[in-house]
């Protein structure tokens, strides 16, 4: 191999490892809140007069709120990133995560400041969305115009599986914290500790990103002289970021609804231990994990359609067979296991090519705005609102089978989306 080429695959891991860092802590964090959900809840926004059920509502609707900031963020951040660089703006965006995410671990509780508390939390978690709507279209810009054209599913799987060992650390953490100490101890300051290492591993991140080179496909944009600086038609931007929330609709809805608000819905709905919740989804994002690099992988080969439009037509068919046998009383804990490693599987299909599929929807000029957008967008409404819109029907219907009718028909909407893209986009390269 030629020196040149040496150099050409070092920058490349390092676009890998300094654009995933970033992600790895913020998914680390969302889950650390959404599996403490029930923890926040009693700290937070319970009162002598409000229930459990209530009180897990506010808690989640202050993370849909942190979710409802991230398309302000891809906004703000994305137009930053498409004018200045990939790489200074994800500097930016990294300092604001690992602060606001290290500030809930020291914020007063109800008990302490009262009515005060659960709006530092929440004016904090809208800290967290706005960095987090910055940070995904900066990564997947990052990796996906570093990666060579036969490898941008592979490398754009990256990101989703920086999603995976986030989510997988914040459960386990969480399951040892819940195992070593006792419930008061965890009520009273275990929740904190996850929170608190956001700093050390912002501190990490940022060395990374600092080290991290600006992509060639900007280099080149930036450099090309005579070109009108909104080239990029509004109307079809637009156009393809209603698309884009199209085909990850199904994604945001069942990757949320299986790894994150799993935990709450079992202990809530169907009264297990919060241990037994954690397992159950921890095992969950095993399945997630093992199936992304595939998956993105299988798509450089074949084409993101066949592999997303896969991972979501089998989310509608697993949907009711998956909650039935978590709620039969009768089924093995084996079973259970199996059953929740299948439905994070399935849900891998869609996030491995996902981020190269974003990626190629777009030319450089918008590329970090406009996929930070339709991703942002497609995970406020359908992975931040649904522990809220999940437990909240629960509580007005009594249907347990809430989650299994908001998955299926939202991925429903993902197959008919996911089966508009062309069948060789995988194969074209990137736009400027």
């Amino acid at each position: 191999m030629s020196t040149t080429a040496q150099l050409d695959v070092r920058r490349n891991r390092r676009s890998l490892v300094a654009g995933t860092v970033g992600n790895f802590v913020e998914w680390y964090e969302f889950g650390a809140y959404g599996f403490f959900a029930t923890v926040i809840a009693a700290n937070f926004f319970s009162t002598d007069s409000t229930s459990d059920a209530e009180s897990l509502i506010k808690t989640y609707a202050s993370f849909a709120l942190a979710f409802f900031f991230r398309p302000i963020g891809a906004a703000v951040f994305g137009r930053l990133g498409d004018r200045i660089g990939r790489r200074p703006t994800l500097i930016i965006v990294l300092l604001l995560m690992a602060g606001s995410t290290t500030l809930i671990g020291v914020l007063p509780t109800y008990a302490t400041v009262g009515a005060a508390a659960p709006w530092l939390l929440t004016m904090v978690r809208a800290l967290q969305g706005l960095s987090a709507g910055g940070e995904f279209g900066g990564a997947v810009s990052i990796m996906t115009e570093f990666a060579p054209k036969t490898k941008r599913g592979l490398y754009g799987a990256w990101q989703s599986f920086t999603v995976a060992l986030g989510l997988l650390t914040g459960a386990g953490l969480a399951a040892i914290l819940a195992t070593t100490l006792s419930k008061d101890a965890l009520n009273d300051w275990g929740w904190r500790v996850p929170f608190l290492l956001a700093l050390p591993l912002g501190l990490v991140a940022l060395w990374l990103r600092l080290r991290l080179d600006e992509t060639p496909n900007f280099n080149r944009v930036k450099e090309e002289p005579g070109l009108p600086e909104d080239r990029a038609d509004k109307a079809e931007v637009a156009k393809a970021i209603v698309l884009g929330i199209g085909r990850l609709m199904g994604w945001s809805a069942a990757g949320y609804t299986f790894l994150v608000v799993m935990p709450s819905y079992l202990q809530a709905t169907l009264h297990a231990t919060f241990q037994q919740a954690l397992v159950a989804t921890v095992l969950a994002n095993l399945g997630f994990a093992i199936s992304i690099m595939p998956a993105g992988w299988l798509s450089d080969r074949i084409g993101r359609r066949p592999v997303m439009a896969t991972g979501a037509a089998l989310v509608v068919v697993l949907a009711f067979p998956l909650m039935n046998l978590l709620q039969d009383k009768g089924s093995s804990n084996a079973a259970k296991g199996i059953a929740v490693f299948v439905a994070g599987l399935v849900v891998g299909l869609m996030a491995g090519p996902g981020p190269a599929m974003l990626a190629e929807m777009f030319p450089t000029r918008v590329r970090y705005t406009g996929l930070g957008l339709a991703y942002s967008l497609s995970n406020a409404v359908f992975s931040g609102s649904a522990g809220l819109i999940i437990t909240e029907l629960i509580k007005r219907t009594g249907n347990v089978d809430i989650p299994a009718y908001y998955v299926a028909v939202t991925s429903t909407v993902s197959v008919i989306a996911l089966l508009t893209l062309r069948g060789d986009d995988h194969r074209q390269e990137l736009r400027d």
